[in-house]
C-alpha cells in the first residue's frame, strides 16, 4: 500500500479552462506539480480518491495554478474546491542532511531545554523568511508559534519524533 503525503489545498478554481488554485504546503512545488506528475485529490472525510495527472503548472501571486489532463473546464474542476492534494511516497526524493519533509516534522513532540514538553507540531506556516511551526499545547491553552531558526530549534530527531528547542524570552508567554 502506497503512502500519500499532503502537498497542498485546493482553494478555488481559476478562470474557465479548468485551472485550480492551490495553497501549497511543500517546499518543492516545481517538482510536485511538474507536467506528468500523478497527484491524488481527496476531500476530508470522504473515501473517494481521485487520481489526476498534471497537464500544466504556473505560479500566480501566492498560489500555484494547476490544470489536469482530461479536465478542460471550470465545471469539471469545481467539485475539487476544498480538497487536499497528495503526492505518493515513491515521488519523494532523498533530502540533504538537516532537511526534512513537512510530514516528518508534523506530529513531533516539542521539548524545552529544561525538559518541559510543550506539545506537538500540528502545522507549518511558510512566511518567506523562515518557516513558523505551530505547536498544539499539551493540555489546554493557545497554540505556540516558534520560528524554525538555529537560535530556537536545537535538535530534531525524526526517528523518535522529538524536537528540542531553546525558549527565547517572550517566545511562549
Amino acid at each position: 500500500m502506497t503512502d500519500w503525503f499532503k502537498v497542498g489545498k485546493i482553494v478555488n478554481t481559476h478562470g474557465v479552462r479548468g485551472e485550480i488554485r492551490v495553497i501549497s504546503s511543500t517546499d518543492f512545488a516545481e517538482e510536485r506539480y511538474a507536467i506528468g506528475t500523478e497527484l491524488m485529490i481527496k476531500h476530508e472525510g470522504s473515501k473517494e480518491e481521485i487520481l489526476v495527472v498534471v497537464r500544466h503548472h504556473r505560479k500566480h501571486k501566492n498560489f500555484d495554478l494547476l490544470q489536469f489532463e482530461n479536465y478542460h473546464s471550470i465545471n469539471e474542476v469545481e467539485r475539487f474546491k476544498g480538497a487536499t492534494l497528495y503526492v505518493s511516497e515513491e515521488q519523494l526524493e532523498e533530502l540533504e542532511e538537516g532537511e526534512f519533509y513537512y510530514h516528518e516534522i508534523i506530529g513531533c513532540k516539542v521539548i524545552t531545554e529544561s525538559g518541559e514538553e510543550l506539545g506537538k507540531i500540528k502545522e507549518i506556516i511558510e512566511t518567506g523568511a523562515n518557516d513558523v511551526w505551530v505547536i498544539q499545547r499539551t493540555g489546554a491553552g493557545k497554540d505556540i508559534l516558534i520560528p524554525y531558526i538555529e537560535d530556537v530549534v536545537k535538535e530534531i530527531d525524526i526517528e523518535e519524533k522529538v524536537i528540542h528547542i531553546h525558549v527565547m524570552e517572550g517566545l511562549i508567554d
